[in-house]
């Protein structure tokens, strides 16, 4: 019986974008006038493409925040999300990415952004950045 052949895939690469493949503009807001609240969302096929093996990165991302007078629009969230798609970007960096994308377009009381990676390799990744904990 013949030994298949799979040497031919080492060494391959899958193209992918940069990070200005990123769509920040799709990100849409609406005032909010309701009482003190903390609101959280989950994106549960967040894929970005790692920038080192050009495989993709898949998994979950958490958005919560309090918000003061600004919410973001659901539908618009997503296609913000799937815009990191393509893109080559560590996992890091992507929940860095998204963290500097919406808290300023949010000015929120308090931002959470979460990321947990599928595994790969044996490892699971998870990221936090939470505004409570950025120096000015």
């Amino acid at each position: 019986m013949d030994k298949p052949n799979i040497e031919y895939a080492e060494g391959r690469v899958i193209s992918f974008e940069d990070e200005s493949a990123i769509q920040p503009s799709f990100l849409e807001i609406f005032t909010y006038t309701g009482p003190r609240q903390h609101v959280s969302y989950q994106m549960n096929e967040f894929a970005a493409v790692c920038p080192f093996s050009g495989l993709p990165d898949t998994g979950i991302v958490w958005v919560e925040y309090i918000p003061r007078q600004k919410l973001v629009e659901l539908k618009a969230l997503k296609y913000y999300f799937l815009s990191f798609r393509n893109v080559g970007i560590f996992q890091e960096a992507a929940t860095a990415r998204i963290f500097n994308d919406l808290y300023p377009l949010l000015e929120p009381e308090e931002l959470l952004i979460k990321t947990r990676y599928n595994t790969r390799g044996g490892i699971d990744a998870t990221c936090t950045i939470d505004s409570n904990e950025q120096t000015s």
